[in-house]
């Protein structure tokens, strides 16, 4: 079956899918065959980076409107608090084990006395990636885990006996699948031939468009699922950051070059692209920019990350928006003649992606 008849299969199913009225269309992760809803949900922010952890209950309810909506594909790791969010997830979602997939990560050295978690830097050794399983699974209140994401590459430790590692996990029934977040192609190749990967998390969104270079070619080769996280630029490309906004010291926004006053208001270009096509599509800017990803390939499943039920509800709509090539091309052509403003990360936390 050749990729336009493909795609034309994957839009009759689709479009079959709303006839029978699913709340949630469903996609496959690469040739793994893990299917997870066109979107999932990523819960850093519930407990971790984006001002202090919100109130628990809330947070509860708001995982359980997500599976109600259809969302089967849920994000977090063990330095987001780190720990209370995979207790968070692991509580929230104990009720729908088997109908859920949830992807955790390991690979930062927590042991530090620092405040910040991984400040002591990272650690892929081959007992602590163990150890960071067995810790997972208690707070995950499951007996094997869904998706393992090394977090980010150790240059210390090479990337072939982390797979085994992970391998071995996976033969003992403790691991399912196994990813890489914010990886090179290189370390990408070297650690599939290990231990097959289903899915590749890095950032991808119209104001970070780095992974179409080398990155969604290797991908789509190898038959790898892509996640993209932040496909919504921390917030930026909804359209409710303007240069007046301000962010608080537990909101790591408020270290991102991208997130300058400066920055903010040359990178009103993009924002007000994504209104005027909103604007014809009777939609949000979200909801194009996520419509947009979802349009690149059909084994790319973005995980925005949200705290409130109508932001929830707003992502989930954006799915069925139905972006044309010619909606594409204009996106395109627009969106190449502007230049985003700052880097996406300070030095310190670049130096530790794409490796």
């Amino acid at each position: 079956m050749n990729e336009a008849t493909q795609t034309a299969a994957r839009k009759r199913d689709e479009h079959r899918n709303r006839i029978e009225g699913e709340t949630m269309l469903k996609r496959k992760l690469g040739k793994s065959n893990l299917e997870v809803s066109a979107i999932g949900l990523g819960c850093m922010g519930m407990s971790f980076s984006y001002g202090p952890p919100k109130d628990k209950k809330e947070m509860i309810d708001l995982l359980h409107a997500a599976v109600e909506r259809g969302i089967t594909f849920f994000d977090t790791a063990e330095v987001y608090g780190p720990f209370i969010n995979e207790e968070l997830v692991g509580e929230a979602l104990a009720p729908f084990h088997g109908k859920v997939v949830i992807a955790t990560k390991f690979g930062f050295d927590l042991s530090g006395s620092d405040n910040r978690p991984g400040a002591a830097g990272l650690d892929s050794r081959p007992e602590h990636i163990r150890q960071a399983v067995e810790g997972s699974l208690k707070r995950l209140k499951v007996e094997s885990i869904d998706l393992l994401y090394q977090h980010r590459v150790d240059p210390n430790v090479p990337a072939e006996d982390v797979a085994g590692t992970v391998k071995e996990l996976i033969q003992a029934g403790k691991v399912k699948h196994f990813g890489l977040s914010e990886a090179g192609v290189k370390t990408i190749r070297r650690a599939h031939a290990v231990q097959p990967l289903t899915a590749v998390q890095s950032e991808y969104s119209l104001w970070w468009r780095k992974p179409e270079q080398e990155l969604i070619p290797t991908l789509k080769e190898l038959g790898i699922g892509f996640v993209p996280y932040s496909p919504l630029g921390k917030g930026f490309l909804t359209g409710k950051i303007d240069e007046n906004s301000k962010f608080d010291s537990s909101d790591f926004r408020s270290t991102l070059p991208r997130f300058t006053p400066e920055a903010i208001k040359v990178n009103q270009a993009l924002i007000d692209l994504l209104q005027g096509i909103a604007k014809r599509k009777n939609a949000t800017p979200a909801q194009i920019a996520l419509a947009w990803l979802l349009t690149q390939q059909p084994w790319i499943v973005p995980i925005p990350g949200t705290t409130k039920r109508n932001s929830l509800e707003e992502n989930i709509a954006g799915v069925l928006i139905d972006l044309t090539p010619d909606d594409l091309r204009d996106i395109d052509a627009a969106a190449s003649k502007i230049t985003v403003e700052g880097a996406r990360y300070p030095e310190r936390l670049e130096k530790m992606t794409g490796l």
